[in-house]
């Protein structure tokens, strides 16, 4: 599978950085108690911390509406997944536990201030682009609608669309049956490469400790927008 960003992506945000992480063999099961808690008490503790100092000031959730407004996209209507889940932990609603996959990704997206997006390589037809919508583009996603993503960041395959840090959709979501994972983080683009790549290899580990199988991991930048993994379907 070739995974890679539409080039003219980077004459509107140059340092745009999209990480990778492809899980193999893994079993995705309900959270395990010591999650769940690590989780709630992250909610807590984070909770806390957003009373003090507002969503959109913190650096990750920022810097991210940036590169909405740099894409054309409007950042109050369609606010990224990173700053979404941020604003109802802000209400004090938050998460429950889904399962390990979904729990994780929520995790490190809350932790990181990024959208992540986890996806079932079963259901993923060909190779990869991330380009970005039209008035054209969109499904049905996550959040029990149909979603256009004009203007917006969107992972395609064969298929069509099948994510975005708006929302993702339901066609390629992970489940319990998910052996096989496709984790695509959006990373800061202000972010040095190094520290792209110990985040997503620190991410792998934590990930493949709680739902074992193995991981490995990619960065696709303005010098390197593509790479080819082997998927195992």
């Amino acid at each position: 599978m070739n995974l890679s960003i539409n080039k003219e992506l980077f004459s509107q945000v140059p340092q745009l950085k999209i990480g990778i992480i492809h899980y193999t063999k893994i079993v995705v099961s309900q959270s395990p108690q010591m999650l769940k808690g690590r989780m709630q008490l992250f909610q807590e503790n984070l909770f806390f911390e957003l009373q003090e100092s507002p969503v959109t000031e913190r650096p990750g959730i920022k810097e991210w509406r940036t590169v909405w407004k740099a894409l054309g996209a409007d950042p109050n209507r369609y606010r990224h997944s990173a700053e979404s889940l941020m604003r109802r932990i802000a209400k004090q609603n938050y998460l429950s536990p889904v399962h390990l996959a979904v729990d994780l990704n929520n995790f490190f997206s809350l932790e990181h201030e990024i959208p992540i997006g986890i996806y079932d390589v079963d259901h993923i037809v060909g190779d990869v682009e991330i380009n970005l919508g039209n008035s054209e583009t969109g499904y049905d996603g996550l959040n029990g609608r149909y979603n256009k993503l004009t203007n917006i960041l969107y992972s395609k395959d064969e298929k069509g669309a099948f994510g975005s840090p708006f929302v993702d959709s339901v066609r390629t979501s992970v489940t319990e049956e998910t052996t096989e994972a496709l984790q695509i983080f959006y990373l800061r683009p202000s972010l040095e490469e190094d520290y792209c790549n110990k985040l997503l290899s620190s991410c792998g580990k934590m990930f493949t400790q709680v739902a074992g199988g193995e991981f490995t991991t990619a960065l696709l930048s303005a010098d390197n927008p593509s790479v080819t993994i082997e998927v195992k379907k």
